[in-house]
């Protein structure tokens, strides 16, 4: 009879052999593709990431950043709504809103993920809902991936 150990010494193996998640808070991150274009398909996108350095890397897991601007009594709310789908403040913002406008402030929400064309579609659009709910506008999203040369 076998005891089943050359199927756990497998096992064993391939999740020692998995990398480790993406750490966002890497220095040595670069954006690897964006879009500020609502018209802009997400597989667009990806697609010229994947053509231009820096390089964006389909299978590996990659910093999804959004860029937000909101009235300032919302970004709290919209903060702990997106923290239930594992998103945290980070990041700088692309852009900011015009000086002295204390109507706006600019919001990044970040998490780490492995983007494919349909996620990216899909976090696309419920951050344009979440802004909007909350009386602000998604200006467009981002992702850093280590930088890596073309094979």
């Amino acid at each position: 009879m076998s005891t089943g150990s050359g199927l756990w010494d497998r096992l064993r193996a391939m999740v020692s052999r998995r990398r480790a998640p993406l750490d966002r808070e890497r220095t040595d991150l670069v954006v690897v593709v964006s879009s500020f274009d609502d018209a802009e398909a997400c597989s667009a996108a990806l697609t010229r990431g994947a053509e231009s350095e820096p390089y964006w890397t389909e299978s590996d897991e990659a910093v999804l950043r959004h860029h937000l601007t909101l009235p300032p009594d919302s970004v709290g709310r919209a903060v702990e709504l997106a923290a239930q789908d594992g998103y945290t403040v980070g990041g700088s913002p692309v852009e900011t809103p015009p000086a002295g406008d204390a109507s706006l402030r600019a919001l990044v929400l970040q998490r780490t993920q492995v983007l494919d064309a349909m996620h990216c579609a899909q976090e696309k659009s419920r951050m344009v809902s979440l802004a909007q709910r909350l009386g602000g506008t998604a200006l467009g999203w981002d992702a850093l991936q280590p930088p890596v040369s073309p094979d």
